[in-house]
């Protein structure tokens, strides 16, 4: 079978949108699944919507990585969309030609530091994991190149001020509070490191728009599974298959003037250029996030393992919309009908036919979900209504009754079980040797305890008015009648 690539496509008579030249305008930091089915989509759907007519060349973060793969295929790889809108299956496929090239800067870092000094590049995305916004002291100006992405980033900007030319539009995409702002601190800590002087500081503040972004998304990436048989069904070899959902949602923090340079509304896609992408994460982490963190305990207790199975149960699905719709939209400052449509679409993503999304996997550290997704939302109900919001709290009932059940210690987890059938709860050790130490304390001794955590939850939730009653009520009802019980009640 010949492998994807131009040539190879005009053989088979493909005769779908491609743009086979165009501009190298945007210059990426990462080559994985996310960025190619995320940033390079859109920017893909806006040279056929709107004639953007701009290629991505993309830059290899670390040395291993996949640049003699995506040249080899000359940049092109399909793209499968699938998932669920408002009850219909959905499976797209999009073969992507917005990507050039991919440079790895180990191998060339002269060519790297070339593009700084075309005239094209105008925008720069990244997407280098959490831990890739970060300063490195160790890395040197004469490195070749710098080990940290936000040294890559200096040094490539530091060529395009050495050239006298226009600065750029970052858009950062790390899963981190603030990403751009965070970058822009790097990029100001290499140029004090490395002496670059006050004058390129300045071109760095005054002639550089960092972005901060929020990225929604899941991307489920290569189908190992069921590649050969796709591939056999497209007619040639595509190693750089990615599938994802197919709802997306981008934020981006900047200046109106962008959507001038990006013409993402006049392509018809769903991303926002705000003053203030905050509320936008507010509203995902309360809602997406939320939902997630409300539900997962209780249901995987009641016997439930995915989140699809949990959506077609119709307690379980209540316990949820009633959570979203009743309790956490009406302490959200956007605006409802903005906000219930999110909501809507969280519904249908919950229900995706093409991702087997576990219960387990969604309880990993818990204790800071329930901290940063679900107590903000608890205060703010309790300081608008006077009253807890039953659902919200009944997620503490949960989690109290889902660790309480770890009886032994084993490689970094505590190892429970639910009908007969051993499960992991995995958090920090002090939350694990926390529950551990108290596994034979009585039960109302033991939400006390709970609630006046203030390492766990940053504050005293006994103090919350009839908050440890709620709980330590909603734990008998787990443990007397089990979790599917309290859920229905909660519903009715």
């Amino acid at each position: 079978m010949k492998t994807l690539n131009y040539k190879t496509l005009a053989e088979l008579g493909f005769d779908e949108f491609l743009l086979t030249e165009g501009k190298e305008r945007i210059l990426q930091f990462g080559e994985g699944n996310f960025l190619r089915a995320f940033v390079d989509y859109f920017v893909d759907v806006m040279n056929e919507k709107v004639g953007f007519d701009t290629k991505v060349v993309i830059v290899q973060p670390i040395k291993p990585g996949l640049a003699q793969v995506i040249n080899e295929q000359e940049g092109l790889y399909t793209l499968y969309l699938r998932g669920n809108e408002k009850g219909h299956k959905v499976n797209e496929k999009r073969v992507i030609s917005s990507v050039s090239r991919c440079i790895n800067p180990y191998d060339d870092y002269n060519e790297f530091l070339a593009l700084a000094k075309g005239e094209d590049i105008r925008i720069i995305a990244s997407n280098t994991t959490e831990a890739g916004i970060a300063f490195d002291a160790a890395c040197k100006f004469d490195d070749a190149p710098p080990a940290a992405f936000p040294a890559k980033l200096t040094r490539f900007m530091y060529e395009r001020f050495k050239d006298n030319r226009k600065g750029f539009v970052i858009l950062s995409c790390e899963l981190i509070d603030d990403n751009g702002k965070e970058l822009l601190k790097c990029v100001e800590e290499y140029a004090k490191l490395w002496a670059l002087g006050d004058d390129f500081v300045a071109w760095v503040r005054e002639e550089n728009i960092f972005c901060s972004t929020l990225v929604d998304r899941i991307v489920t990436g290569y189908p190992r599974g069921e590649a050969e048989e796709l591939c056999e069904a497209l007619g040639y070899q595509d190693n750089l298959i990615v599938t994802a959902e197919t709802f997306g949602f981008w934020v981006i923090e900047g200046p109106s003037a962008l959507e001038a340079e990006l013409p993402f509304k006049e392509a018809g896609l769903p991303v926002v250029i705000t003053d203030n992408h905050k509320p936008y994460k507010e509203r995902k982490v309360r809602i997406l996030n939320g939902a997630h963190t409300s539900m997962v305990l209780g249901a995987y207790l009641a016997g439930f393992d995915i989140v699809r199975d949990c959506m077609g149960d119709e307690v379980v699905s209540g316990f949820m919309n009633k959570a979203i719709f009743d309790e956490i939209i009406p302490t959200l400052s956007l605006p409802k009908d903005e906000l219930v449509e999110f909501a809507n679409s969280v519904k249908d993503r919950f229900n995706n036919p093409y991702i087997d999304h576990k219960l387990l996997d969604i309880s990993l550290n818990s204790t800071s979900k329930l901290k940063a997704r679900i107590l903000p939302t608890v205060k703010d109900y309790v300081a608008k209504f006077g009253t807890l919001p039953k659902c919200l709290t009944a997620a503490f009932a949960f989690y109290i009754a889902f660790y309480r059940r770890g009886k032994t210690m084993a490689e970094n987890a505590l190892i429970a079980e639910r009908h007969g059938e051993e499960y992991r709860v995995v958090d920090d050790a002090a939350v694990l040797q926390f529950f551990y130490n108290n596994k034979d304390v009585e039960v109302a001794q033991l939400v006390r305890k709970v609630c006046e955590n203030v390492e766990f939850f940053g504050e005293d939730l006994a103090t919350i008015d009839g908050f440890y009653e709620l709980v330590l009520a909603d734990v008998e009802i787990i443990l007397n009648d089990g979790a599917y019980a309290l859920l229905e009640k909660l519903v009715k």
